[in-house]
């Protein structure tokens, strides 16, 4: 049997998730939207709940289309507020519309968000070497220090420790437990 971090449940949603997406780098422009648009909704409630809500977030936010995110109106703000699939909050759907117009500029400042995110961490995952999930930190001065320069940049619901789950989800640390098999096959990884 293989060995997985400890906070994975019997659940095969949340196997499948540690198995095939967390951790692994993720430099796609649209993926690492969906992270932070997902992570935003995730602060406060577990991430069990927006994996199983995941397909009717995507429904409702477009395919987390950023270009189509930034252009809602006030009637897809009140249809996603009475859209019980997914999270209905007023702050964290309208941080969500801010938070595709931010990155869309920082899209044209950069290039593209993968090159704006990634460059704190010199372009490669940080491969952590923690025992138990005891050892693993819910922020670092590094999330510290991006959240900060999102939050500069217009970006809402990005604090530190969102942060540094977006950092685990996408693969810039590796925050896999040293006993877990997805640990040494991330190590490589770029």
């Amino acid at each position: 049997m293989k060995k997985r971090c400890k906070w994975v449940t019997d659940s095969q949603i949340y196997i499948d998730y540690h198995d095939k997406e967390w951790g692994v780098p993720v430099y796609d422009d649209n993926k690492l939207f969906e992270f932070l648009i997902l992570e935003t909704f995730q602060a406060g409630l577990s991430w069990i709940t927006i994996l199983r809500k995941r397909e009717n977030f995507r429904k409702a936010f477009d395919n987390f289309d950023y270009n189509k995110i930034a252009n809602y109106s006030n009637e897809k703000y009140e249809q996603l507020l009475s859209d019980s699939g997914i999270v209905r909050n007023k702050l964290k759907i309208k941080a969500s519309i801010t938070n595709a117009n931010a990155f869309i500029k920082i899209k044209k400042e950069f290039g593209s968000f993968s090159k704006y995110i990634w460059q704190f961490v010199e372009n490669k995952p940080i491969n952590n070497n923690y025992k138990t999930i005891k050892d693993l930190p819910a922020k670092t001065e590094l999330s510290d220090r991006i959240s900060n320069d999102l939050k500069k940049r217009g970006f809402k619901f990005v604090g530190s420790i969102v942060i540094y789950a977006h950092m685990q989800a996408t693969g810039m640390v590796n925050d896999h437990t040293t006993d877990c098999f997805r640990h040494n096959e991330l190590l490589n990884s770029k």
